[in-house]
């Protein structure tokens, strides 16, 4: 998994923020390890006077899949960015659990087969009561 980071000329932090960024999402993010390819930040200040003018969008790649993104707003990087990191998780979490667990357990096509042909034979042949 690649992950990038992108800061607005008016975002404090350099080289610090963006190695706290990536060795959080890499933790943050490792179940989905094999299943994502690239991870952007974009941090950024929006500038309107408002209280909360920070600004955090994460996009996740899935490989094979559309494109995942989310959007925190709050009144400071780090605020915006813990925001964006949990949003995106849960988003991911979703998609993940959908995608490889029908109601919490296997499909049958994943079950594995039953190895004894005799078995099957005499499961069927059982007389009913």
């Amino acid at each position: 998994m690649q992950i990038q980071v992108n800061t607005d000329h008016s975002i404090h932090g350099g080289e610090r923020l963006a190695a706290y960024v990536t060795t959080d999402l890499e933790s943050g993010l490792s179940r989905f390890s094999g299943w994502l390819t690239r991870v952007e930040v974009h941090l950024s200040e929006d500038g309107g006077g408002k209280p909360e003018d920070k600004k955090c969008v994460i996009e996740a790649r899935p490989g094979g899949r559309q494109p995942v993104a989310v959007t925190h707003h709050a009144t400071t990087v780090d605020d915006a960015y813990a925001g964006a990191a949990h949003k995106l998780a849960r988003v991911l979490d979703s998609r993940y659990s959908r995608a490889h667990d029908h109601k919490g357990s296997d499909s049958i096509r994943h079950m594995p087969a039953p190895e004894d042909p005799e078995q099957v034979g005499a499961i069927e042949a059982e007389p009913q009561s």
